[in-house]
């Protein structure tokens, strides 16, 4: 552990709280793609396939039921309540998300660490996640309107990853031996998504102006 982990953890952890919170205390989910949500559950679900048998430490296993946990009740809170659910907008959320899935699958299958279920699995969940905020990111340049909380949700799910890749960097030069290809590309590859939304929501906040992603 160190600060740029624990900073990651925590800035994504704040994410899940604030968009938990608009969903729970506004009871609305207008300019939150569920196909981003349903596809980060899956990334959760097969990457944390060892939480019942392989125990790290409290930190971990907490955390790792937290985001489980979450990202499975967004969903729900999304498809099923009664409330919450009028809000979507399926017209406009209309990004084919399945079609990431596959690809990801594939690739996991040729490229992993070690041929085995788990290894094959964890490697899928780090290339799903690399793309699974494409839909988020579609749906905010289609819908233009961009809300604080939802705005806020996205940086803190690109700052995550971003503090990432500093842990990264640091665990390289402090510990021996520390190499990850998989987990350095996808990681990369899932920050550069998140560039052009970084520019307008600097921009936005530099300004004093509502946040737009242009169309």
């Amino acid at each position: 552990m160190n600060i740029f982990r624990l900073a990651g953890d925590m800035t994504h952890l704040a994410s899940v709280l604030v968009l938990l919170l608009k969903i729970h205390t506004i009871k609305s989910c207008a300019g939150v793609s569920l196909k981003t949500q349903e596809l980060y559950a899956l990334v959760f679900a097969t990457r944390y396939l060892d939480i019942f048998t392989d125990f790290i430490s409290l930190y971990n296993t907490i955390m790792k039921l937290i985001f489980l946990g979450s990202s499975f009740s967004i969903v729900w809170y999304i498809r099923r309540h009664k409330i919450v659910r009028r809000s979507y907008d399926k017209d406009q959320d209309t990004f084919r998300h399945y079609f990431l899935v596959l690809p990801c699958l594939l690739l996991a299958l040729v490229i992993h660490e070690k041929f085995t279920f788990r290894e094959v699995m964890w490697a899928f969940s780090l290339y799903l996640e690399a793309v699974a905020i494409l839909p988020q990111l579609v749906l905010l340049q289609r819908t233009r309107n961009i809300d604080n909380l939802t705005g806020q949700y996205v940086f803190l799910l690109g700052a995550y990853r971003g503090l990432y890749i500093f842990n990264w960097i640091y665990r390289y030069f402090t510990e021996p031996h520390y190499v990850h290809w998989i987990t350095w590309i996808a990681g990369l590859v899932q920050t550069l998504l998140y560039a052009d939304f970084f520019y307008y929501y600097f921009e936005s906040w530099k300004n004093n102006v509502k946040l737009q992603l242009p169309a």
